[in-house]
């Protein structure tokens, strides 16, 4: 590998332009690349080591889950959220992750209640030391574990699709004031409702998290501007 490249690696039986797709779709759900930023063609292609062809298709790939806009000679860009359709987008997205905390209620292995525990550990120890990028990538995790204890493989993807979408601004939320504080005592209320195997509880827990339209949906549209 070249100096300054990144290793790709796709994992088996994806193509070039999938493995770059998660790539840079990891990227945007990180927050690592803000909404209106421009993603440059020939820059992606020389930092993976592949040819413009993959990364073109990658963009287009994007395109179809409504991450990037491609705009013609001005290339492609990370899609950008006007305040009113974000907050359309955070109702369902409360309903949906909702609906995963309610069936990881019903069908939580105690296993998992172990690791759910462990991630929840590292999101107070991370919101303690006051280290907001660490904090939020824990956050997912946290998140990403009631997908998978759901068991529903639809539910989750299409749940992880919209919040792919609206990461930027999630990340936006956390640094709130007082969000990191709120944010680890609603998880400790979710976590707590799934391993009492309380749907409904746990359910009400999850989409009170997510759901914006509250007490802090002033604050965050003044942040979103």
């Amino acid at each position: 590998m070249k100096n300054g490249q990144e290793s790709l690696a796709p994992s088996p039986g994806m193509t070039l332009a999938e493995g770059l797709r998660q790539k840079l779709e990891g990227a945007i759900a990180a927050g690592h690349l803000e909404p209106g930023s421009r993603l440059d063609e020939q820059e992606i292609a020389q930092r993976f080591g592949v040819s413009r062809t993959p990364v073109r298709e990658a963009f287009r790939l994007m395109a179809t889950n409504h991450l990037v806009e491609l705009r013609g000679r001005q290339g492609a860009t990370v899609r950008s959220i006007k305040a009113q359709a974000l907050i359309e987008m955070f109702q369902v997205m409360a309903e949906l992750e909702g609906l995963c905390a309610r069936l990881a209620a019903r069908r939580v292995s105690q296993a998992w209640g172990t690791e759910i525990g462990e991630i929840h550990q590292r999101l107070v120890a991370s919101g303690e030391a006051g280290d907001i990028d660490v904090f939020y990538d824990i956050n997912q995790e946290f998140h990403e574990a009631i997908y998978e204890a759901s068991r529903n493989t639809f539910l989750a993807e299409q749940t992880r699709k919209l919040r792919n979408q609206v990461a930027a601004y999630r990340r936006r939320v956390t640094r709130m004031p007082n969000r990191i504080a709120d944010t680890v005592r609603e998880h400790e209320a979710i976590m707590q409702a799934i391993l009492a195997h309380d749907p409904e509880r746990a359910y009400s827990a999850m989409r009170d998290h997510v759901n914006l339209l509250g007490d802090n949906l002033l604050d965050f549209l003044a942040a979103f501007e």
